[in-house]
């Protein structure tokens, strides 16, 4: 087992958003979390990462413990976020932040050969080396966040919400590159507002509803479970 999150509870401030979630992912999966806003998911994902500390419960990671760990040295351990709204820095180049996503590596011909295979992936990013983030399409700044994140060799990738206020075109293309990521080795957890697509491109699902698992499962079982195509499938 890659992760594990034990009775995970995370608040912000006096407010309860993790109330005691318990997941598990295995190497080379993906897994997806769905559920409607408020539900968790992006909490889940920064709890993971260490950008908040749970109040109770432990992350295991490789079966080491990273609650309390900084959140640079769990980026080192292999674990990176795309974070929801891409957050790419939109007065560097491309290059620039590509650069960054790699910054605490010192491994010269490693991070050739990553820059290499996110150029492979992300055709448009290598045209693109020297343009400013800010002035790419949404699309183009999705698949920059997420280039800039595997810059780090990640053994686990979290994206948050890749395909929010993209065309529907690069939905399609980003989850095909997604896939395509998993495919070649990288584990992924995946949180995201489309329920249909995330789990067709999952092995698994949490459906997690006011910071606790309402269910889980396969994610062909979710596909056709009931109560998550009326609330979550719009049937």
């Amino acid at each position: 087992m890659l992760l594990k999150l034990d009775n995970i509870k995370t608040y912000y401030g006096n407010i309860r958003a993790l109330k005691g979630i318990s997941i598990e992912v295995d190497e080379n999966e993906i897994v997806c979390l769905i559920g409607g806003n408020g539900a968790g998911k992006s909490t889940t994902l920064m709890t993971i990462s260490g950008v908040l500390t749970p109040v109770e419960g432990d992350v295991l990671f490789q079966g080491q413990s990273i609650v309390g760990v900084r959140a640079d040295s769990i980026v080192q351990m292999g674990i990176c976020q795309v974070p929801e709204g891409r957050m790419i820095f939109p007065l560097l180049t491309v290059m620039e932040n590509l650069d960054l996503g790699a910054y605490l590596r010192n491994d010269k011909e490693g991070i050739k050969e990553a820059l290499d295979k996110v150029f492979e992936l992300f055709p448009a990013m290598s045209e693109r080396r020297k343009q400013y983030g800010g002035t790419l399409s949404g699309g183009e700044q999705q698949m920059l966040a997420i280039a800039r994140a595997l810059m780090g060799r990640p053994k686990l990738l979290l994206l948050d919400e890749p395909s929010l206020g993209l065309a529907p075109i690069f939905v399609d293309s980003i989850f095909e590159t997604i896939y395509q990521i998993n495919e070649e080795g990288t584990t992924i957890l995946l949180v995201e507002q489309n329920a249909q697509l995330a789990l067709q491109y999952s092995n698994r699902g949490y459906v997690l509803e006011t910071g606790e698992i309402a269910l889980a499962g396969t994610s062909e079982d979710l596909l056709t479970n009931e109560q998550v195509r009326k609330a979550y499938l719009g049937e």
